[in-house]
C-alpha cells in the first residue's frame, strides 16, 4: 500500500466547509487549530468515529490530520469535519475495505447531506405555504 505524502479533502454539512489535510505521522488531530480532545464530549465521539473505524480496518494509525472550518454553527461545523476527515482517509489509504466499513457503519461519513434551508416565500414570513386568512 503506497501512501502520498499528503492529501487535501473538503466536506461541507449546511453552511459549514471544512477542509482536512490528512499526512503521515504520529496520530495528532486538530479542528481549527484546537487539539480535538478539548472539544465537547459529542464532539470527540464525532470525530473520533472515522479514526477509531480506520484502526480498526488497517491496523495502525499513523497520520496526522489538521482541519479546517468555516462558516455554520458547532455541529455543522463538527459534521463537515467529520465527513472531511472520513473522505481523506479514504483517498490516503485508498483502502475499498474501509470504504466499505465507513458505508457499513453510516452512510453520511463518506457522502454529503445535501439538504438545505428552504427559502422564504414572498409575501410571507416562512418557508412553506402562506397562512389562511379568516373573514369572520
Amino acid at each position: 500500500m503506497k501512501i502520498q505524502k499528503e492529501i487535501i479533502v473538503s466536506g461541507k454539512r449546511k453552511t459549514a466547509v471544512a477542509k482536512a489535510i490528512i499526512k503521515p505521522g504520529g496520530g495528532k488531530i486538530l479542528i481549527n487549530n484546537i487539539p480535538y480532545e478539548n472539544l465537547n464530549m459529542l464532539h470527540i465521539y464525532a470525530i473520533r468515529e472515522p479514526v477509531d473505524i480506520a484502526k480498526n480496518i488497517l491496523g495502525n494509525f499513523n497520520f496526522d490530520i489538521v482541519v479546517n472550518v468555516k462558516g455554520g454553527g458547532h455541529e455543522g461545523q463538527i459534521e463537515a469535519g467529520r465527513l472531511a476527515i472520513a473522505k481523506g482517509l479514504v483517498a490516503i489509504t485508498k483502502s475499498n475495505k474501509l470504504k466499505e466499513a465507513f458505508f457499513n457503519y453510516d452512510k453520511h461519513l463518506l457522502v454529503a447531506d445535501t439538504r438545505r434551508k428552504e427559502t422564504y416565500k414572498p409575501g410571507d414570513s416562512k418557508a412553506r405555504a402562506k397562512r389562511q386568512k379568516s373573514y369572520r
